[in-house]
């Protein structure tokens, strides 16, 4: 029984020397054995595809190289709200006077001859001759020569109401009393300054009784009727200042709200408003397109562009910057229109918070799939 004992030893005790060798031939240090086995071995050089896998991992873009993103600020600034609409400019209504006769009779001389002519108030505009007129003239310098006799001054009274209501100029009616003569023609001057923009007689014709010859408008104001949709109508109260630009013309106009119409109109469901415009330079003219810039009172507020903004299911994000570079939370804010450029933050941000300025419906997109809504 000794024999087998005595084999078995001899051959396991030389396994742990085996094993020894084994290891410090893995490492380069074989001392045993072959000049082969003696030899270090050399350490593994990485192949050409793990160098280009290695550098593609460091130069591996960020979250703002893969989406080209540009970030802004929230900013505190002191602005007004503006609106832009338009319009044409029209005439006022009260600033048109129709000259018209109360007497029917022929024209003799026209002086205002031309349509948009520009009259002063006390020009002449035609001379004419009435029968009707003429023999009111003559009543009344008989009163007076009677009167000079036998003291009427009633009936002197009477005769010049009756060249008052005819429309007789008071300056020919104190020449017929001065000179004790009746004129022949009658003149009819204009009753304000402004510009001829009707003309219905020509030298020579006949005219009738109450018949419109001509319509003087002035413009040293005007209106400017101003278009609006119904959604715009609820801050129209809050709109303080109105510049109207008219394209061709440098000049700025400051305006006067003055009226709402109280009438939409149906088919373009947009309402009225009236502003007032003052006009001395004669610039603007009736019928001509024009912009108003409406703006409300300058206050303080929080701003940010309009492409800083996403909107999802009816609710307004922004992308903020959090505490680890390159990365980004959304976050729901408040916002309101303040002009084609910005919108006014009405809560959700912070001044000088960072937020994303772009690449909004990418960064969207990454945060459904992360599952950060």
């Amino acid at each position: 029984m000794l024999k087998p004992l005595i084999i078995a030893a001899i051959l396991i005790a030389p396994y742990p020397i085996i094993a020894e060798t084994a290891m410090k031939c893995e490492t380069g240090k074989c001392s045993a054995g072959s000049n082969e086995s003696s030899k270090k071995i050399p350490e593994k050089t990485p192949s050409p595809s793990s160098k280009k896998a290695l550098k593609e991992h460091k130069n591996k873009p960020t979250v703002e190289q893969l989406f080209n993103v540009t970030t802004t600020t929230v900013k505190r600034e002191s602005t007004a709200k503006e609106q832009v609409n338009y319009g044409y400019i029209v005439a006022q209504d009260d600033a048109k006077v129709d000259v018209l006769t109360w007497y029917s009779g022929f024209i003799k001389e026209l002086y205002a001859d031309t349509l948009y002519k520009r009259v002063k108030k006390g020009d002449p505009l035609v001379k004419v001759y009435s029968p009707e007129v003429y023999k009111a003239k003559q009543d009344y310098l008989n009163s007076i020569n009677y009167n000079r006799k036998t003291s009427m001054p009633e009936m002197l009274k009477s005769a010049q109401i009756k060249l008052k209501l005819l429309g007789v100029d008071k300056r020919e009616i104190e020449a017929i009393r001065k000179e004790r003569k009746a004129d022949t023609y009658t003149t009819v001057y204009a009753p304000i300054s402004g510009w001829i923009f009707e003309k219905n007689i020509n030298e020579g014709a006949s005219f009738n009784s109450k018949k419109r010859l001509f319509q003087i408008i002035n413009i040293d104001k005007v209106w400017m009727e101003v278009k609006l949709f119904q959604n715009q109508l609820e801050n129209l109260g809050k709109l303080e200042h109105y510049m109207v630009k008219v394209k061709g013309i440098s000049e700025t106009f400051m305006a006067e709200k003055t009226l709402l119409y109280p009438m939409l109109n149906p088919k373009e469901a947009t309402a009225t408003l009236r502003l007032t415009i003052d006009n001395k330079t004669q610039t603007l003219k009736p019928g001509m397109y024009a912009k108003v810039h409406a703006s409300e009172l300058s206050k303080s507020r929080l701003i940010i562009p309009r492409t800083a903004a996403i909107r999802k299911s009816g609710t307004w994000y922004a992308f903020l910057a959090t505490e680890f570079k390159g990365e980004y939370e959304p976050v729901e804010i408040k916002i309101r229109p303040l002009d084609h450029k910005q919108f006014e933050v009405l809560s959700g941000l912070n001044e000088n918070e960072s937020i994303v300025n772009n690449a909004l419906f990418m960064m969207d997109s990454d945060a459904q799939i992360n599952g950060i809504y």
